[in-house]
């Protein structure tokens, strides 16, 4: 059977009624398959923990069928379409995501337990969108050209072309599963490169899905393969250390990076990492106060927290910073906690029980390091129905020192530390007080301020008066710990194609 097909949210598969629980799964060469692994493991909903589905855990074996198909698929039909006829397959993929909004809708949020109101906005439209930004973007993407001299005096001529990097393991995070995985599958495919992707064990079904839609849309045999499981020992590993996959894309913390980097080495293929974050806030006293407690509202909880470029420093100028504090905790108390399908509901549960496990941990610290917390701080009680969810209270902090814990790692939790500064400079030295360097956000209405602060964070991207304002041309990535490589625009097809410099002599 099909794994895409969820159980009705009112009918949990575990529930007296006996309904099966669905099975998620492997995609591979354009057809489903449970593998030969055997193994299966539980997909648990976050929202109560009821189980959603069974999803097929791949052997070696498995993940290398999916790599072969993958491999022979580039010197098929896929290889052999002209850039017109590649982009608008692409472009019939995305329709086909909008087509099933509501299968793809479903799905995701019963992976995550999000709100449906912020995944039917951002989650499935932003995954539609990427093959259609990435399938115009090839389609009209220039390269260099230069004429030179030679002795002979008749000249030469010398051309680029972007040639397809060749088989590509896409590793996918949980927070954002369809989002971030088409951000990576709709560059590659547009390139003409093969994918097999492992999506999270967490959140494994819209990728799954999408198997469909690729069949629907014409997209050939093993240009699009899925295999499910967990990183060591398992899918992750046997697909970036496999000798046949010729670049690695990955977003996820900092560790795992540094693991597919090492696996990487084999072959000396390239990478592109999206890692984590400790991202800052400063907020400067001449800022639109209403406008810098929304958007740090949104900077901290949106996602439940669980979000890269989400903020966890916040650096507030004195003169403000009691009223600052004060109204942040105010909009966290008015936080509506709920089903996903609840229209009033705007803070889902963390991603698993292990990952509120680890956000309650440094809840924990925070206390032991001194913190006041302002707000929040452990677990909510949301009746019984919701008892079995990994629901946490969304918590801010003020009183740590710089050096605690809870300032210097990723938490990836509903959380923020609110401290005041006294001077630019020092609001400059502390946002750069980390080892990553991933996202900044600066509120000020001084635009010479603005140009001036920005230029000096080091972060990939830094936002002035606003947060997740995302322009899809634009280099997306991290500095220091927080990745390789950018995304985004023609910076994003630098990883998946190769340039082959073309000479001709006249």
């Amino acid at each position: 059977m099909i794994a895409t097909t969820l159980p009705a949210p009112d009918a949990p598969a575990d529930s007296p009624t006996g309904a099966a629980p669905a099975r998620v799964l492997h995609f591979i060469d354009g057809t489903y398959t449970a593998g030969t692994g055997g193994r299966v493991f539980e997909n648990r909903s976050p929202v109560d923990g009821r189980l959603v589905s069974l999803v097929h855990e791949a052997s070696r074996a498995d993940v290398d069928d999916a790599v072969r198909a993958a491999r022979a698929a580039l010197k098929g039909p896929w290889s052999r379409m002209t850039v017109e006829q590649r982009t608008a397959i692409l472009h019939a993929v995305a329709d086909g995501i909008t087509r099933r909004f509501d299968d793809f809708l479903a799905a995701e949020c019963a992976d995550t337990g999000k709100p449906r109101s912020l995944a039917s906005h951002i989650d499935i439209p932003r995954g539609a969108a990427n093959f259609k930004i990435f399938a115009d973007l090839v389609k009209n993407v220039a390269t260099e050209c230069f004429e030179m001299a030679t002795p002979d005096g008749r000249g030469a001529i010398n051309y680029a072309r972007r040639a397809p990097r060749g088989v590509i393991a896409v590793i996918s995070p949980w927070n954002l599963p369809l989002l971030l995985m088409t951000w990576k599958v709709g560059p590659a495919l547009a390139c003409g490169n093969t994918v097999v992707v492992k999506p999270s064990e967490e959140t494994p079904t819209t990728t799954a899905l999408l198997g469909e839609v690729m069949n629907e849309a014409g997209v050939p045999p093993g240009v699009f393969n899925v295999v499910h499981g967990f990183g060591p020992d398992s899918a992750g590993a046997f697909l970036t250390a496999h000798p046949e996959v010729d670049g690695i894309t990955f977003t996820g913390e900092t560790r795992t990076g540094e693991a597919i980097m090492k696996a990487a080495a084999a072959g000396v293929r390239p990478v592109s990492f999206e890692l984590g974050g400790k991202n800052p806030a400063l907020v400067f006293a001449d800022c639109d106060m209403d406008a810098a407690i929304e958007g740090t509202m949104r900077s901290v909880f949106a996602n439940c927290g669980q979000v890269c470029l989400g903020t966890e420093r916040v650096y507030v100028e004195r003169p403000i910073f009691e009223e600052f504090v004060s109204r942040l905790k105010a909009g966290a108390e008015a936080l509506r906690l709920g089903r996903p399908e609840d229209p009033e509901t705007n803070l889902g549960p963390l991603i698993s029980a292990e990952h509120r496990d680890k956000v309650l941990s440094y809840y924990r610290k925070a206390v032991a390091d001194g913190a006041t917390v302002v707000t929040g701080g452990g677990v909510p009680d949301l009746g019984p129905e919701l008892a079995g969810g990994s629901w946490i209270q969304p918590t801010i902090w003020t009183g740590l020192a710089d050096d605690s814990a809870v300032m210097r790692e990723e938490i990836f939790g509903p959380c923020c530390h609110v401290r005041p500064f006294d001077t630019e400079e020092e609001a400059v030295a502390l946002a750069n007080d980390t080892p990553y360097g991933l996202a900044a956000a600066v509120w000020t209405e001084n635009v010479s301020r603005a140009h001036r602060v920005s230029a000096r964070i080091d972060a990939g991207i830094v936002w002035v008066n606003s947060w997740f304002l995302r322009d899809l041309r634009t280099p997306f990535g991290g500095s220091k710990a927080s990745g390789i490589g950018r995304e985004g625009g023609v910076h994003g097809l630098e990883f998946y194609t190769e340039l082959k410099n073309v000479c001709i002599k006249l």
